[in-house]
């Protein structure tokens, strides 16, 4: 078993790889899910819910999900009712730290009468009276009082996600999710998934008939470089390549494009935002309305480099693969959605590989060198900043007139965007990444590591185009 942070995300790769094996072999999941649960629930082994039936019933709608979930659903992140049950119900409890005490405060201080006390004085919460006011917890003496919210809703930055009413399943709001997948990698009981083309791929590259009727191309993200520990980028490439693509490509590549685009767009503009990140995007355009003038014109470096592979082979097939849950909603958006066919996660490319037996270890380096060291660095939290600077300067000559603020997390892009929005901002490019440290901090990483940011950096040095205008030339002269 390959190495992950939980033991959810172990699960939600099992179920994927077992489905993507029985795709191989021409089985239909259903056909087969018994014996997809059976390999994953097995009857000798301890339950990780109640009992075997509904660890089953959770693999039958992990597998539904895998298949691309609820059609009618418009969330690319999605819920297992069945297995979100087992959370506290969230809001105001009294922790053991109650004493009992005489001044009973915290009853005073609720108007609603919703704070009772037994015949030990412990204080109780009335949740059909409470209105989760929290006057009592800031008036307990003892902080026995806490506002508990259940780990999706606290990993949740734009309130996006709820309790139902009853108390019962999770429920996401399409309006307000930015896919960004932070629920999914917090739940600790994986009720929180994000739909899967898995299948989808598999089948586009057995249709191929090893690319002879079209061509599968595969295009990965930079973050690649600080995953897959276990194995060099090279050999992860020659895996990839393995599993019947027809190339792979550097979406590095496509963040040159976009760096030289954006250097001469923000020559136009007092200020701007980049376009890399969609749950950034998608945030701008929910809550900062007014500043959706403001963001970049360019598609993000997977649509660009979707569009110079289609524009040389009209008829490819194209598959991003990255960290990034919010990128499967990207490509809804119908001027990216014709450049990009399907997108997978590294934990379903690490999925892919084990369902083939590809020992990636024991594979040769392929060697993949078409963008520059700064187009590699978009993956990392400054280096789209970086890379817009370095474009201006190779432009005009000169890059001080750029002035970037870089955000990483979604509290620093509010604030920023905060001041932007009453022009209180001092600078005049944006760089605005959802997840934390960039996109090596993405949800679907298969690890979250301290060296992430190193692999990166030594992924992008170890480039052989030292420069943004040579790599953009290059893809301008591609045949």
């Amino acid at each position: 078993m390959r190495i992950f942070d939980t033991k959810v995300q172990e699960l939600k790769y099992t179920v994927l790889m077992e489905l993507a094996w029985q795709t191989w072999k021409g089985n239909d999941a259903f056909s087969v899910f018994n014996e997809i649960a059976g390999e994953i629930v097995k009857k000798d082994e301890p339950p990780m819910s109640c009992c075997i039936y509904k660890d089953r019933a959770i693999v039958a709608e992990r597998i539904r999900i895998a298949l691309g979930g609820n059609k009618s659903n418009p969330n690319v992140i999605q819920v297992i009712d069945i297995a979100c049950d087992e959370c506290p119900e969230a809001g105001h409890v009294v922790t053991d730290l109650c004493r009992g005490c005489v001044a009973h405060r915290c009853a005073d201080a609720c108007k609603l009468g919703a704070i009772s006390f037994d015949e030990e004085q412990i204080a109780h919460i009335d949740k059909k009276k409470c209105v989760e006011c929290g006057k009592c917890a800031d008036i307990c003496p003892y902080s026995a009082i806490t506002n508990f919210k259940r780990p999706c809703e606290r990993s949740c930055k734009v309130d996006a996600i709820y309790m139902s009413p009853d108390g019962g399943a999770a429920i996401i709001d399409s309006e307000k999710c930015i896919a960004c997948g932070a629920c999914v990698y917090q739940c600790p009981f994986g009720a929180t998934l994000d739909v899967s083309s898995i299948t989808d791929v598999i089948k586009t590259i057995i249709n191929s008939e090893n690319n002879t009727k079209f061509k599968v191309y595969a295009m990965v993200a930079p973050a690649i470089a600080s995953q897959f520990t276990y194995a060099k980028p090279g050999q992860v490439i020659t895996a990839i390549k393995e599993l019947g693509f027809y190339a792979v490509e550097e979406a590095a590549l496509g963040a040159d494009i976009v760096a030289y685009q954006e250097a001469a767009e923000l020559q136009d503009k007092d200020i701007m935002t980049s376009s890399c990140c969609p749950a950034f995007v998608k945030y701008i355009k929910t809550r900062f309305p007014d500043m959706e003038q403001h963001i970049s014109h360019n598609l993000s470096p997977m649509g660009e480099m979707g569009k110079l592979i289609k524009k040389h082979d009209p008829q490819a097939k194209v598959v991003f693969i990255g960290p990034c849950t919010a990128k499967k909603s990207e490509i809804k958006d119908p001027k990216v959605g014709q450049y990009i066919d399907y997108v997978l996660t590294f934990e379903e490319l690490q999925a892919l590989i084990d369902s083939k037996d590809i020992e990636v270890e024991k594979l040769p380096e392929t060697d993949l060198d078409t963008a520059s060291g700064f187009g590699r660095n978009f993956a990392r939290s400054g280096g789209v900043a970086d890379a817009v600077t370095e474009a201006v300067k190779e432009r005009l000559g000169d890059a001080t007139e750029v002035n970037p603020i870089v955000c990483d997390g979604l509290e620093k892009c509010r604030s920023a965007l905060m001041r932007a929005n009453k022009g209180k901002l001092p600078n005049n490019f944006i760089e605005g990444m959802v997840c934390e440290g960039g996109c090596i901090g993405g949800a679907a990483c298969l690890t979250h590591g301290v060296t992430n940011k190193k692999s990166i950096e030594d992924y992008g040095i170890s480039a052989k185009i030292k420069d943004i205008q040579t790599a953009v030339q290059q893809a301008d002269n591609r045949k």
